[in-house]
C-alpha cells in the first residue's frame, strides 16, 4: 500500500478542509527499503527534477571515524547491536542512522542516511 504524504483532509480543531483538487503523482511516498548488511549493493533512483540519489541496500563496509586519532578508517561491519529507531531491527541487521554497530574496531554510531547519501559513515562510541 502507498502512503500519501499530501494535506490531510482534518484540521488540528477537527474540522475538515475542503479539497480543491485531487491526489497527485508526486505526493506518494516511496516504500520503506531498508539497509541491512550483507554483500554491497547500492541503488539508483530518480527524485523530483530528474535528480538522483543513491540509496544502499546492503553494506558490509563502513567508513568508521576514530576521534582520538582523527582519522576515517574503512572497517568491516560484524553486527548491529543495538538500534533506537526499533528494537525489532536488531535482529533483522537493519541499520538506520543512530544505529550502534559492531565494527572490527569496536562499537560505532551511525552518522549518515543511507538512504539519502549512498555510503555509510559511523563514529566510535
Amino acid at each position: 500500500m502507498a502512503l500519501w504524504q499530501g494535506r490531510s483532509s482534518r484540521k488540528n480543531t477537527g474540522g475538515r478542509y475542503r479539497p480543491y483538487r485531487k491526489k497527485r503523482k508526486h505526493e506518494i511516498a516511496p516504500e520503506s527499503q531498508f539497509s541491512i548488511i550483507g554483500d554491497s549493493s547500492i541503488k539508483k533512483y530518480r527524485t523530483l527534477g530528474g535528480n538522483s540519489k543513491d540509496r544502499v541496500m546492503a553494506a558490509e563496509m563502513a567508513n568508521v571515524y576514530d576521534p582520538k586519532k582523527g582519522k576515517v578508517i574503512r572497517t568491516k561491519i560484524l553486527t548491529v547491536t543495538s538500534n533506537p529507531a526499533n528494537p525489532n531491527y536488531v535482529q533483522r541487521n537493519i541499520i538506520t542512522k543512530g544505529a550502534i554497530i559492531q565494527t572490527e574496531l569496536g562499537n560505532a554510531r551511525i552518522t549518515s542516511r543511507m538512504g539519502q547519501d549512498g555510503v555509510v559513515n559511523a563514529v566510535l562510541v
